[in-house]
């Protein structure tokens, strides 16, 4: 597989992970659109794991107080570190038994489909402008219940089906809990910590063994994931200190029209 095609990958993917435009749908294109080789799930998850460390530096703060807070509930002591800790703890679950289903199933490789991601592209990205616009914009992370924060780990389970975004699913679902453009930008990548972990993990795994079902190996999965983390934490500051002035308008004009364009190229 080609250097330059793995820093194409690099690139899409840190660019978009965090925006509420899929990065797994930007991921699969290229090799359906431009007839290259599809470098399969396995890299695209590692392009992922390199972007877990962009969250890791840039939310550091939250990090610490999110460890911190874990022990606080082995000790049985109720505070703002351990709420944070349990919710998402609470919201994990649902993706990691979505993802085996899917994974053990086969169902991860046979959704890459560009029609596929021009549904969810155009369906996803209205529900997104729509939440935005019509729910209150008052509450914060700390306000989220228990219960809120199963709803939010069962909208990121949704997100692996291609073009979904998890990042724009979990924060259509935030929005919907009256919470800030901020809070949900916020909450969402936090959880994006354990799910990409064991992603990249479990990728790690299969790429280092004789047989990963693409034409790959470990060392292009580490370029990819390298290369990603350095493009996340550019695209990471961009979005949070512009998302509480621009608003989710912009992420649903292009995803409209990127399913659309999908639609018409695979029509022509």
């Amino acid at each position: 597989m080609s250097i330059y095609y793995l820093i194409l990958l690099a690139i899409i993917q840190g660019l978009t992970e965090f925006l509420p435009v899929s990065s797994s749908a930007h991921l699969i294109l290229p090799a359906q659109i431009l007839g290259w080789e599809d470098q399969g799930p396995l890299i695209d998850v590692m392009a992922h794991f390199g972007s877990l460390f962009a969250v890791l530096i840039y939310f550091w703060k939250d990090v610490v107080s999110m460890v911190s807070g874990f022990f606080d509930l082995l000790r049985r002591r109720l505070n703002k570190n351990s709420a944070l800790a349990l919710n998402l703890i609470l919201a994990t679950p649902p993706a990691l038994l979505m993802g085996y289903f899917l994974t053990s199933g086969g169902w991860d490789t046979a959704m890459r489909r560009p029609d596929v991601i021009a549904a969810t592209s155009i369906i996803f990205g209205l529900l997104l402008w729509w939440a935005d616009v019509k729910f209150a914009r008052t509450k914060t992370t700390e306000d989220l219940t228990w219960k809120g924060a199963i709803g939010l780990g069962l909208a990121q389970s949704i997100a692996l089906i291609p073009g979904t975004s998890r990042s724009g699913i979990t924060m259509t679902a935030a929005r919907m809990m009256d919470m800030t453009r901020v809070e949900a930008a916020r909450f969402s990548m936090l959880m994006s910590l354990p799910i990409i972990g064991a992603g990249g993990l479990y990728s790690l795994y299969k790429l280092s063994g004789a047989e990963t079902g693409a034409n790959v190996n470990l060392m292009t999965g580490v370029i990819v994931a390298a290369l990603s983390f350095i493009s996340a934490y550019i695209a990471i500051s961009f979005f949070m200190k512009l998302i509480s002035r621009i608003g989710m308008f912009p992420f649903m004009v292009y995803r409209v029209l990127l399913g659309l364009a999908i639609i018409l190229w695979l029509i022509f």
